[in-house]
């Protein structure tokens, strides 16, 4: 029964579990028929192995890994999978086959089941990386003793949902910004604490559709001007381009990384310097090509009072995402920025592998 005070039971039960991962503490996941202790493999070394050993004891632990994960070690498999470990193994051991390890056909693997599935999903919730130790759960005492959260796989697989219907308006603000641009700051807050914000540039008519960008956080490009990427330099257009229309909205959306967060981003440039592409490096380290989601972005519309945007953006996956949830989608409006020796590879495999609409000779620096 959901409660204004506390919410649903499952969405106390995942926003504790989300906790705990962050803080890299393990968490009870109950499935059918099924009950296992996960731990984060974030943030894992001798330490926390050791001790994770010890509280498993007598069961051993297995490493739990999603299906991308899985292929790049070079298994054909659609569900996510696990490892069991020798005694022989350490954490840096773990953390290769996690991260580091590009082809592991000698092993033997199998499904991971329900629960360890679920586990990992709390892991990419939380930002970490996408694997989890996972045993059989620990007995009832040492549950108890160690006050260690459980949480029920089927409430993690509806959180997402949970969390975008969530959304409010928490607060609003004048701001003025470089080169003589005033927008108002209306920032939102969700169940995980994220503060998603609409930067609403002049006074667009919500009655007409209204020009919109979706713009994913980049700390590297938005603040510190990387020329690995097109970010900084597309929110800067945007921002110029609403106030010569006469208005719009930049949604500024907490999704780092195609919403892996920073630490997995840094991994993921690590073996793009290693000759892996975006896409491959992002599906090496076991996550989705894109783990984005436009829910929130869409909800924020609705509290918005805006139903129809003019979406600024050359990615067929937002005008979709969008379109999906009900905002009604008037002509897409392209958005190239400079491109530069840095970021063509990027850019390149954006439009050849993921469609991303880009001028084909700007790419080839015809």
């Amino acid at each position: 029964m959901a409660s204004t005070l506390f919410g649903t039971g499952a969405e106390i039960g995942v926003t504790r579990g989300f906790a705990e991962f962050h803080a890299g503490r393990p968490v009870i996941i109950n499935s059918a028929g099924e009950t296992i202790l996960a731990l984060p493999v974030e943030g894992l070394n001798a330490a926390r192995w050791s001790e994770f050993i010890a509280l498993c004891t007598p069961v051993a632990p297995r490493l739990a890994l999603t299906a991308r994960r899985a292929g790049a070690l070079g298994f054909n498999t659609a569900a996510a999978m696990s490892l069991r470990l020798s005694r022989r193994c350490d954490a840096d051991m773990v953390l290769a086959f996690v991260a580091g390890a590009r082809s592991a056909r000698a092993i033997h693997m199998q499904p991971a089941g329900a629960a360890a599935a679920a586990a990992i999903q709390l892991a990419k919730l939380s930002q970490g990386m996408p694997a989890v130790l996972a045993a059989d759960a620990v007995s009832d005492a040492i549950a108890r003793g160690h006050h260690i959260v459980s949480v029920d796989a089927e409430s993690i697989a509806q959180f997402r949902a949970e969390s975008i219907r969530s959304l409010t308006i928490a607060s609003k603000a004048s701001v003025p910004l470089k080169g003589g641009k005033r927008a108002t700051f209306v920032v939102f807050r969700n169940n995980t604490g994220e503060n998603p914000a609409a930067i609403i540039i002049g006074k667009p008519d919500f009655q007409k559709p209204v020009a919109v960008r979706l713009h994913s956080a980049c700390l590297t490009g938005d603040v510190f001007g990387s020329r690995r990427c097109d970010c900084g330099e597309q929110l800067q257009l945007s921002l110029d381009r609403l106030e010569k229309c006469g208005g719009g909205i930049v949604l500024y959306l907490p999704q780092e990384g195609r919403g892996l967060g920073l630490a997995n981003k840094m991994r993921t440039y690590q073996l793009q310097d290693e000759g892996l592409d975006t896409i491959d490096a992002n599906t090496t380290l076991g996550f989705d090509e894109d783990e984005r989601d436009y829910g929130a972005a869409a909800r924020m519309l609705e509290l918005l009072d805006c139903k129809s945007v003019i979406l600024m953006t050359n990615n067929p996956a937002k005008v979709a995402g969008l379109a999906s949830c009900g905002i009604e989608i008037a002509p897409r409006m392209p958005i190239q920025a400079p491109i530069n020796v840095d970021n063509r590879r990027y850019l390149t495999a954006k439009a050849v592998r993921a469609g991303h609409r880009l001028n084909e000779a700007l790419l080839s620096g015809s």
